[in-house]
């Protein structure tokens, strides 16, 4: 018997359904975490897409634009597991500009990229404002480490089989399967789901091998 695959608009749209099931109202923030390559930025923005489809406001931001600058990311060496997990984003730069003033609501301006990782540069900040209901929606590794605790209404997991990740790195990145660059990412993951449990944490697991057709897994699938 052939086995039933969900569309990818119906898990976007229940997903929502959910979230606004349990949240209508105020400034909501939803993380979308996972490992290296699981389709992490592709899901939130496809989440953003669905919530302003029904006419709710929406903030998009990335983790991976609150990095800290080079000489600090790399200082335990190029490819360190432990550097990329322990000195990679600026949590603390990510709480002051972005999630403590989305939380004021009212005229308070947030900031949704600080960090050019192209150029390795400081960006200028960019202050917006948004009406009292808005949802932001956040993608990046290491969502739910001790640093943010607290921060998110709700959390998404996206799973990703290990061959699937490493080609899609492959493909979009050139990093080769094995490589130490690659290396570097699973290591850096093992650390976090060691230290962290997020699955644990996450309020949704998705598996996203395939991203036509993601599916909700249950607690009791896991």
């Amino acid at each position: 018997m052939a086995r039933w695959q969900p569309q990818r608009r119906d898990v976007i749209a229940a997903t929502v359904d959910e979230i606004l099931g349990n949240y209508r109202r105020g400034r909501i923030a939803i993380g979308v975490d996972g490992r290296t390559a699981s389709g992490k930025s592709t899901f939130a923005d496809d989440l953003a897409r669905e919530f302003e489809r029904r006419g709710y406001a929406t903030a998009r931001a990335s983790l991976d634009d609150f990095l800290n600058p080079a000489e600090q990311r790399y200082r335990r060496g190029r490819f360190s597991p432990e550097g990329y997990y322990r000195d990679a984003y600026a949590y603390d730069v990510f709480r002051r500009v972005l999630v403590e003033p989305f939380r004021l609501g009212g005229s308070a301006a947030f900031v949704t990229a600080a960090y050019d990782r192209v150029r390795e540069v400081q960006l200028e900040p960019k202050w917006r404002t948004g009406p009292e209901d808005v949802f932001l929606i956040v993608d990046g590794g290491f969502l739910d480490r001790p640093e943010l605790r607290g921060v998110w209404n709700y959390t998404i997991w996206l799973d990703a089989d290990a061959e699937v990740r490493a080609a899609r790195l492959l493909a979009r990145e050139g990093i080769e399967p094995g490589s130490e660059l690659a290396a570097r990412y699973e290591g850096a993951h093992e650390l976090y789901e060691r230290d962290a449990h997020p699955r644990q944490a996450a309020v949704a697991i998705i598996d996203n091998t395939d991203p036509d057709h993601p599916r909700r897994i249950f607690a009791d699938a896991c």
